[in-house]
């Protein structure tokens, strides 16, 4: 039997690359990237409180009896309906035309739009233009989103120099044929009848006033009843008025 003195090679690790620093390294580039990401982004509050809101109601189930979000549900989960609502619209009108003044007159209420004419309608024309016909199609899935116990409403108000007059013309001004063509082209492509309103107002003709709401559907039904019933007070016909009574003649 030969005995062999056999002795491995010797390994030698100055040459085994060093991974801690390339580990560290990548480490480093990722935190950079969501620091920048951060750093970049915005805080939305409507967005964040619409998460909260359903995440809430997803999740009622499997809360303890004593947790109620009724109130919750109820009361804020309405405002934040109508300001995701007033986002919507912000959105739509902002990325498809050019508006003058978008104003947010009550969170989650009411909001105002005001567009040049020229946008929605060529000169001395009543019809649409055709190009415009998508951001109706927007507005209309808008308006007929409603939320339940709510309700969205659209009136459109346009400028016009006919209510200086002391006496109205017989026939339609341009501006209100304007206003009612863009209001049945909205019902015509599926808002809701009841949901779209149109008026004038003394001032320049060059420039639409859109006022979006969000209203509770009690709170429509009560000024729908108060507006009936002072109609009918001022339609009621007056009392007849009795004259002095003779003693012994009939009444």
């Amino acid at each position: 039997m030969i005995d062999l003195d056999f002795e491995p090679p010797v390994e030698d690790h100055t040459k085994a690359p060093d991974i801690v620093p390339i580990f560290l390294g990548l480490f480093l580039l990722v935190l950079a990237f969501f620091i920048m990401l951060v750093s970049i982004s915005t805080f939305e509050k409507v967005k964040s409180n619409a998460v909260m809101d359903s995440l809430s109601s997803t999740f009622t189930t499997v809360l303890p009896p004593t947790t109620d979000l009724t109130e919750f549900n109820a009361k804020d989960g309405d405002i934040l309906a109508g300001e995701a609502f007033q986002e919507q619209i912000t959105t739509i009108f902002s990325t498809a035309i050019q508006v003058e003044k978008i104003e947010v007159v009550q969170p989650g209420k009411l909001m105002r739009l005001h567009i040049p004419t020229p946008i929605l309608f060529k000169d001395d024309e009543i019809t649409l233009r055709q190009d415009q016909l998508s951001l109706m199609d927007h507005v209309v899935a808008a308006l007929s989103n409603r939320p339940p116990g709510l309700r969205q409403d659209l009136e459109i108000i346009i400028g016009t120099d006919v209510t200086e007059k002391i006496f109205l013309p017989d026939t339609q001004s341009i501006e209100t044929r304007r206003v009612g063509e863009l209001a049945r082209t909205l019902v015509g492509r599926g808002a809701p009848p009841d949901s779209v309103s149109v008026g004038i107002k003394d001032g320049p003709s060059n420039e639409i006033s859109l006022w979006f709401w969000v209203r509770p559907i009690e709170e429509t039904a009560t000024l729908f009843d108060d507006a009936l019933k002072e109609m009918r007070a001022r339609n009621r016909p007056p009392l007849p008025v009795r004259g002095p009574q003779v003693r012994g003649q009939q009444p």
